[in-house]
């Protein structure tokens, strides 16, 4: 007898209840924060080329803080080393929960997201090395367009007001996680200065400490919060960049629930954090990074220069290409087949909108050019210019299917029987059915007795009219 056919896996298929829930929350915060993100941006924007310009430089470069610690630094410079490793601990905390409860915690489930990941930041990163190499420029910037804003991608979805089913949304959010991995590793690797090892010592047996303390089950933000102070503090004097800390720290927090736990203590702090990093810290960071000055013929040394060029060239056509091609790829080699529902467009128009690289393109923006204010302000330029460009262009590709989308986002959202789960996912139960019965059993009821007193409406309408004929 010949063994049955597996059935190919569905990539991109309904999500688990709970699964759905998490990144529903999680990008609902994240949306919110992305269009405080987008305000912050427009106002840099504005206040860098107002007449009240030099005060936005001279504020930026204000600085304040402890000399003798190390820590006498400018404003900017504070919300790109300090408030964005609040950031970057959120990011940890969501790779840890991906890799142990979420999407990448199948490495079968797992390959198909992290190939087209892989292959969205490896493209951009190619597509700028060929611009460069054709232009005779510099190569510092190769990693500028490879990361994925995951906050101004939603902001930019609230703005047109499209609502993606929930399966592309978790994609989304999955590509976002995995770059911001490889963000990681990129600036630990490739823009680390001078090392301290002293500091950098200091650094490693705070994170044991605080790895301690976690398994040990100690309590109380009064600990961890000037723990997590004094680790980063040294981070930063060590020479690797101190958003590390912030990740690290992150990665050790416990994303697993233990029974009777309704949330696992990385989703609570998650959950407690992930406000101030998208409501406070990415909008400061970007109020603070994305002040450069505008003008026609900055504009257009953004498409003649070969590092701008090459910047505007990754988000825009390296994401979307790499993103998609990747994904095609590895759905072909692993057999895959795409949710029923959904089609490849869709997936090319989640990979344009995953080209707006705003946050950790600018910051890395910030760290190649370091030597060079002019080439950086103008790499700035060009990551904002990219940025528009991709939203504008995956904008448009994601309104042709709106209709289809809202249609998708109702039938994952009705509860018809009002029990607080979406119906689909209670198909396979028993008493979900009865309850139905019994709610259309009611409906029927309602509309015999409705018909039965218009029957007698009419019927005493017509004998009246019958009378007044006679």
């Amino acid at each position: 007898m010949a063994a049955p056919t597996p059935t190919p896996r569905k990539f991109l298929g309904r999500l688990s209840l709970p699964e759905r829930t998490f990144v529903a929350d999680a990008l609902r915060t994240e949306t919110v924060g992305g269009v405080l993100l987008l305000v912050a941006a427009v106002a840099a924007l504005i206040w860098a080329n107002s007449p009240l310009g030099d005060s936005y430089t001279a504020v930026s470069d204000f600085h304040v803080g402890p000399a003798a610690l190390g820590l006498d630094l400018s404003i900017q410079h504070w919300t790109a080393d300090g408030l964005l490793a609040i950031f970057f601990f959120v990011a940890g905390i969501e790779l840890k929960r991906e890799l142990v409860a979420g999407e990448l915690r199948d490495p079968k489930a797992a390959a198909l997201p992290v190939i087209a990941a892989v292959c969205g930041m490896a493209v951009p990163a190619l597509v700028y090395t060929l611009t460069v190499t054709a232009g005779g420029g510099s190569y510092d910037g190769w990693a500028v367009p490879t990361a994925t804003d995951i906050a101004f991608a939603l902001a930019v979805l609230a703005v047109i007001g499209t609502s993606l089913p929930s399966a592309l949304r978790a994609f989304l959010l999955t590509l976002a996680v995995v770059d911001d991995l490889f963000a990681i590793l990129i600036i630990a690797i490739f823009f680390t200065a001078d090392l301290n090892f002293a500091a950098l010592g200091g650094a490693v047996v705070g994170l044991g400490v605080f790895w301690l303390l976690l398994r040990k089950n100690v309590r109380g933000w009064y600990v961890y919060v000037p723990l997590a102070l004094v680790v980063w503090g040294l981070m930063y004097n060590s020479g690797v960049h101190s958003t590390v800390a912030g990740v690290a720290m992150g990665l050790m927090l416990r994303c697993t629930r233990r029974e009777g736990e309704k949330r696992s203590p990385g989703e609570r702090i998650e959950h407690l954090v992930r406000p101030l990093s998208a409501g406070l810290a990415v909008p400061l960071f970007a109020l603070f990074s994305a002040g450069v000055t505008v003008s026609g013929q900055s504009l257009g040394d953004v498409f003649s220069k070969p590092e701008t060029l090459g910047v505007v060239l990754g988000l825009v056509v390296g994401k979307a290409v790499g993103i998609f091609g990747g994904t095609w790829l590895a759905a072909r080699f692993t057999r895959a087949e795409l949710n029923d529902d959904l089609a490849w467009p869709d997936v090319f128009a989640v990979a344009a909108l995953a080209g707006i690289g705003f946050t950790v393109s600018l910051l890395i923006g910030e760290l190649a050019f370091a030597g060079d204010p002019v080439l950086t302000d103008e790499v700035k330029a060009a990551v904002l210019l990219g940025s528009l460009i991709a939203a504008v262009f995956s904008a448009i590709l994601l309104k042709l299917r709106v209709r289809k989308y809202r249609a998708l986002v109702d039938d994952e959202e009705r509860d018809e029987d009002e029990d607080g789960i979406p119906d689909v996912y209670e198909q396979d139960n028993p008493e979900y059915h009865l309850r139905m019965a019994e709610i259309y059993e009611k409906r029927a009821q309602e509309h015999r007795r409705k018909a039965e007193l218009a029957r007698a409406s009419r019927d005493g309408g017509d004998g009246g009219g019958g009378d007044r004929d006679a």
